[in-house]
């Protein structure tokens, strides 16, 4: 586990644990299955019409980059206790801030992290992530939109994510 912040994720311990049981599944026995349905569509014949041989290896294709993602963002993960109750915003954070007139509550960091919730996820390299870093109730930033607009945040508050 890398502790670089400028890289590594912020990952609660049970978040950790539930992607790396996922990537043991995927790169276990999920390899597995994939490839023995491969096997099966070979064996039905000519491969050029074969439909079921196609949605195999696009499966497949589809699991080795997550594989590929999960063993990246597991091992630059920073693991541990959800960032202090200090009221600044960093990665872990539970931040409610008005964006452009309107009040947004969202969690600042990986969308792993929130798993299957429906809390909106901004991550911290993102514009609007790289311009609140380091700001606290009341602090105001602007930031350059990706289509060029200027907008405006008032932070109102950050609390650390709880999952």
């Amino acid at each position: 586990m890398s502790t670089n912040s400028a890289a590594a994720a912020w990952l609660t311990q049970e978040s950790y644990d539930r992607l790396k049981a996922e990537l043991e599944h995927l790169s276990g026995p999920g390899r597995t299955e994939i490839v023995a349905r491969i096997e099966q569509a070979r064996s039905e014949g000519d491969l050029k019409e074969n439909g079921g041989y196609h949605a195999a290896k696009e499966e497949q294709g589809k699991s080795e980059a997550r594989i590929r993602q999960l063993t990246q963002l597991l091992n630059d993960a920073h693991v541990g206790e959800a960032p202090a109750d200090d009221g600044i915003v960093e990665p872990g954070m539970m931040v409610s801030a008005k964006i452009a007139g309107d009040v947004e509550n969202f969690l600042l960091g990986s969308r792993e992290v929130a798993g299957d919730t429906d809390i909106d996820v901004y991550s911290e390299k993102s514009p609007l992530g790289a311009a609140i870093q380091g700001t606290k109730a009341g602090d105001t930033v602007t930031y350059a939109a990706p289509n060029g607009k200027q907008i405006t945040v008032e932070i109102i508050s950050a609390t650390p994510y709880v999952g």
